[in-house]
């Protein structure tokens, strides 16, 4: 057994550690592209806020409209202290819709927490968060070979458990009395986290699910094409709607 753990901590040290090169990037899918956070996104981060009034939501930390500013600025120190890497969300159009992180970063032991995302309310259910996700952890696990990224999340924020746990990420435990709030309520911090292991298997469902929703847009927007327009859309001819049905 020992001369196995050897083995294992000698190939691992073999390995690149690229996550002592933890720089700002863009990640760009067909939903969303991630940008480094910059201080010239304030006023379209303050927008995205409005929609919804997000700050208002007792059991998360979205900056209110006048802190927006001192919450990048103290998003960027970390990111020059090396424990974290900010960005900007933009939807299909180029819009700025939220703000997520990798943070937490421990390069010694390759792991990585994403959070600290919010989104306007309209982009809320859509595929832009699974997508945003899939891109961090195809860059956490493929590029910058982590073994575990990790989410948390308030216990109370059952909005956020059910998208963690539809990403298929595992929960690792409650942290009772985590933390105290800026109102000085005690929060429960629900850890969930996923391994390089899981993630082939994760990747695919990822993909499954971004393939699923693409289908059902389609097949709404076939449903309500009218005749004789369908080659104007590149669409399928209406005769081959019949064929079609909802997914699950």
């Amino acid at each position: 057994m020992a001369r196995l753990d050897r083995a294992i901590h000698a190939s691992l040290e073999s390995r690149t550690n690229p996550m002592t090169d933890f720089l700002p990037l863009t990640l760009t899918g067909q939903h969303v592209t991630l940008i480094p956070l910059s201080p010239d996104h304030c006023a379209g981060l303050v927008e995205a806020a409005r929609d919804g009034e997000l700050w208002r939501l007792w059991y998360t930390k979205v900056p209110a409209p006048d802190a927006m500013a001192a919450a990048i600025a103290l998003r960027l120190s970390q990111q020059e202290a090396g424990s974290m890497a900010p960005f900007t969300v933009l939807d299909a159009t180029g819009r700025i819709c939220g703000m997520t992180t990798y943070m937490n970063i421990d390069q010694q032991n390759r792991r990585v927490e994403i959070g600290s995302t919010w989104y306007a309310r309209r982009v809320q259910r859509t595929q832009l968060n699974t997508e945003a996700k899939r891109l961090l952890l195809t860059h956490a696990f493929e590029t910058l070979n982590c073994i575990a990224v990790e989410f948390r999340t308030h216990f109370l924020n059952h909005q956020s458990r059910r998208a963690i746990e539809r990403l298929g990420a595992k929960l690792d435990g409650i942290l009772r009395h985590h933390t105290v709030t800026a109102d000085g309520l005690l929060r429960d911090t629900c850890v969930y986290s996923i391994t390089a292991p899981e993630w082939p298997t994760i990747r695919a469902h990822l993909t499954w699910q971004l393939t699923k929703r693409n289908d059902r847009q389609t097949i709404a927007t076939l449903l309500a094409t009218p005749p004789g327009v369908e080659a104007d859309l590149d669409l399928p001819p209406r005769t081959e709607r019949a064929k079609l049905t909802y997914l699950d």
